[in-house]
């Protein structure tokens, strides 16, 4: 009787620990959190009027407010999209673009939506058609049907500022013109890398001495000639010789690419660089290709929508009635998030912490609309990284002085 006794507590015993294990590993750690009541941080509450916060401190929360409110959350929301194309492109994925002749040397330029397509990358471009023999162009023919997009997203103003600049399958420079301005009213380009073109002394004018960078993709007519132009002027300045038209064309079918270039920046550069600078072309440029990807080219706003949700739901189940959008870059007043969501993406984006802008011991991307103001990042202490998360949809732009409270904590909080 003994025997058995024993014999049954000890089964008793692996019940009570299998059970243990199931529920610390599948209930989320927010539940075992210690007192995140508002009232303990009143001066946080304070400066909250419409938003949320929540931070972090190893697998413990050490302080969440108003975290399963759906708030626009602006610019961190290029850290979900981030997320989502690193795992289904992978960090070493690079955009490409394909170049076509034909008999009478005119040259078919057929993109598929690489951000950086800039006139460095233009010029290597060149460098390389030479060495393959090329000595001769003709007419130019840009083919932008890898992306079928009718119009832009949310949020996206017409307007000459860079933000607001829509997204094509072949733009050259962020699809934005950088020219300065002299004090005789001369205009030549901002970047010794680009020639000065016809088109920047024609948008030139008129515009206050200095420098001044100008979104120009509301005219379909100055996206073309300015990609026309570009590709032209660095062709002369790399010995090339040839002359003639340049048209929106699509490239025959029969024609085989003489050359595909990858850009010089894999998807995890292309990252770092869109967070530093905040950038929605890039961001939409990403989402775009990420849509294309799972669905086959033409690359649509839908089948984009329809990846991310997909990559979403499938990772992060407990939260798809939190996370709603129409875009990529966070521009649009459409997308909404849970602070408890974005907390979520942010521990899986973890890896990638170092692809945010690194400043006062934090990794930390910023969002900003008119009424709308967001941090999301990583404290950091002895090699680990602690999430935290501010959503403000107020006038009162108090980010600050709540990141500066979480971080007071979070310094606080003993291991």
């Amino acid at each position: 009787m003994t025997g058995k006794y024993n014999f049954k507590k000890l089964i008793a015993f692996f019940k009570m620990f299998f059970w243990i294990f199931i529920l610390g590993a599948f209930i989320p750690h927010y539940l075992f959190a210690e007192n995140t009541d508002s009232k303990s941080n009143p001066q946080i509450k304070s400066l909250i009027q419409n938003g949320s916060c929540i931070a972090a401190s190893g697998n413990q929360i050490i302080f969440s407010y108003e975290d399963d409110k759906k708030l626009v959350p602006a610019s961190i929301w290029k850290i979900t999209t981030s997320l989502a194309a690193l795992n289904t492109l992978g960090g070493n994925y690079r955009f490409k673009t394909e170049f076509y002749f034909d008999t009478d040397n005119n040259l078919y330029i057929k993109g598929f939506g690489d951000p950086f397509l800039v006139s460095e990358e233009i010029d290597l471009i060149f460098k390389t058609l030479k060495d393959k023999g090329l000595s001769e162009v003709n007419n130019i023919y840009l083919d932008s049907t890898a992306f079928n997009i009718s119009s832009a997203p949310n949020g996206v103003s017409h307007s000459l500022n860079p933000y607001d600049v829509t997204n094509s399958a072949l733009a050259v420079n962020f699809n934005t013109v950088n020219f300065t301005v002299d004090n005789d009213g001369t205009v030549s380009s901002a970047e010794k890398q680009t020639p000065t073109l016809a088109i920047m002394k024609d948008l030139g004018k008129g515009f206050k001495k200095g420098r001044h960078r100008i979104n120009i993709s509301n005219s379909p007519e100055n996206v073309l000639r300015h990609t026309g132009e570009l590709f032209r002027a660095i062709q002369h300045r790399n010995n090339i010789s040839g002359d003639g038209i340049v048209l929106n064309k699509k490239t025959p079918e029969e024609l085989k690419p003489l050359y595909i270039h990858h850009s010089s920046k894999n998807l995890s550069e292309v990252i770092e660089a869109m967070m530093l600078y905040s950038n929605n072309y890039t961001a939409n440029q990403i989402y775009l290709t990420m849509g294309a990807h799972e669905y086959e080219y033409p690359a649509t706003w839908e089948k984009s929508k329809k990846a991310l949700r997909k990559y979403i739901d499938e990772n992060f189940p407990g939260y798809s009635g939190s996370i709603e959008f129409d875009e990529g870059s966070g521009i649009s007043r459409n997308n909404r998030i849970t602070a408890s969501a974005m907390i979520e993406i942010l521990n899986r984006f973890k890896p990638y912490a170092a692809l945010l802008p690194f400043e006062d011991n934090m990794h930390i991307k910023s969002g900003t609309l008119r009424g709308v103001y967001s941090y999301a990042g990583y404290f950091l202490r002895d090699g680990c990284y602690d999430s935290f998360v501010i959503i403000l949809n107020q006038n009162r732009n108090n980010r600050d002085k709540v990141l500066k409270s979480l971080k007071k904590m979070y310094n606080t909080t003993s291991e």
